[in-house]
């Protein structure tokens, strides 16, 4: 079994790293065997000139202008899950002191409220949770602070747990704005559409000898196509509802980590 394990732990870091590579072969094959039929049947039109390389030099450059855009959000959002991990175990930690130095049920409550809610967290991460059902509940936990207030529990304790409530409300807002929305789609479309371009004028550009042509074409195609895609997985690093925790998505390995620790206490 422990074999086995770490074959299926290797196969599946071989496939997050080598995941975009092989969604573009089917790309690949359809352009080499179109830049085929365009040798065979002598529709090699163009010449290769100054202004074609030009226009994979501007491509080039939006491409760089894209991935310095999604990467700036990337970095931050890579601190999002340990931090909205941090913020739970935190929450427990002061509802878990109230309980063993006040005997509060109240606050006994509360801790079993905060293991159902990061069920719930886990089931919004890949969308089976509404935003707005999991901001409610965010909410609800002001009826528990309410009755610990009630209870005349130390207001250091309750103001630390609505900073951390507040915390977490901002963290869950981040990351839903980060999923739904686009960096400049419509530099997305002219990428799309300069990459059509290219990849045609491959086809129909003549260089000799054809094996020659033919890997440019394969090569320069693969570049631009691969960029492409990493550029929209890195512009949704949340998006696990199709992905899984796979490729570029963020790990959530500490909102897992704090889930099995809410399991054993």
């Amino acid at each position: 079994m422990g074999i086995q394990k770490k074959i299926k732990t290797k196969s599946n870091k071989i496939w997050q790293k080598w995941s975009i590579a092989f969604r573009i072969i089917p790309v690949l094959l359809f352009v080499a065997l179109l830049k085929f039929l365009s040798h065979y049947f002598e529709l090699e039109i163009l010449e290769l000139n100054a202004l074609f390389t030009s226009l994979i030099a501007g491509t080039i450059f939006l491409i760089g202008f894209l991935i310095s855009g999604v990467l700036s959000d990337y970095k931050e959002s890579e601190k999002l899950p340990s931090e909205l991990s941090a913020s739970m175990k935190s929450l427990y930690d002061d509802a878990y002191t109230i309980y063993k130095g006040k005997n509060s049920q109240n606050a006994f409550q509360f801790i079993a409220f905060q293991k159902t809610f990061t069920t719930f967290l886990m089931d919004w991460f890949y969308k089976k949770e509404t935003t707005a059902s999991i901001l409610d509940k965010i909410s609800q936990m002001n009826d528990f602070i309410i009755e610990l207030d009630n209870e005349g529990i130390q207001p250091g304790y309750l103001i630390k747990i609505k900073n951390e409530q507040n915390n977490i409300r901002k963290m869950i807002l981040r990351i839903d704005t980060i999923r739904e929305t686009n960096f400049i789609g419509s530099a997305y479309a002219i990428l799309e559409a300069m990459g059509f371009l290219i990849a045609l004028s491959l086809i129909i550009i003549k260089i000799e000898p054809f094996y020659v042509a033919l890997f440019f074409t394969l090569l320069v195609t693969f570049l631009i196509s691969y960029m492409f895609l990493l550029i929209k997985d890195l512009d949704n690093p949340f998006d696990y509802a199709e992905n899984g925790e796979s490729g570029t998505e963020i790990s959530l390995k500490p909102i897992h980590d704090l889930i099995n620790v809410f399991k054993k206490l």
